[in-house]
C-alpha cells in the first residue's frame, strides 16, 4: 500500500478467514480507487461548480460509508481533510 493510501481496517481481525481478508482488500482497494478518481475530478474537470463538487465528495463519503460502516471516524480522519484541501484549493483561487 502506498504511503498516501491509508485502510480504515488493515489490519486482521480476529477470526477473518483467508476469503474475509482477500474482501477486506478488495473492498480497501475499492476505496483508494473511488478517492483517487474524486480527488482527480474535483482537481481537474474545468466545468465543476462548487455545488457539484461539494455533492461528490458527500456520495464518495456516504459510499465508502456503505463499504466501511461504522468508519466514520476513519473517514473523516483520513479521507475528508484531503477532499476539503483540494475544495479549497479549486474554489478559493476562483473567489479571489
Amino acid at each position: 500500500m502506498s504511503p498516501h493510501h491509508h485502510s480504515p481496517q488493515s489490519e486482521k481481525q480476529p477470526g477473518q478467514s483467508s476469503a474475509e481478508q482477500e474482501e477486506e482488500r478488495r473492498k480497501i482497494r475499492r476505496l483508494q480507487l473511488m478517492i483517487d478518481m474524486v480527488l482527480s475530478v474535483l482537481r481537474q474537470d474545468p466545468n465543476l461548480t462548487f455545488e457539484e463538487a461539494s455533492e461528490m465528495v458527500v456520495n464518495c463519503r456516504n459510499a465508502a460509508l456503505s463499504m466501511f460502516p461504522d468508519k466514520e471516524l476513519a473517514f473523516d480522519l483520513i479521507y475528508k481533510p484531503r477532499l476539503q484541501r483540494v475544495l479549497v484549493e479549486r474554489f478559493q483561487e476562483s473567489s479571489i
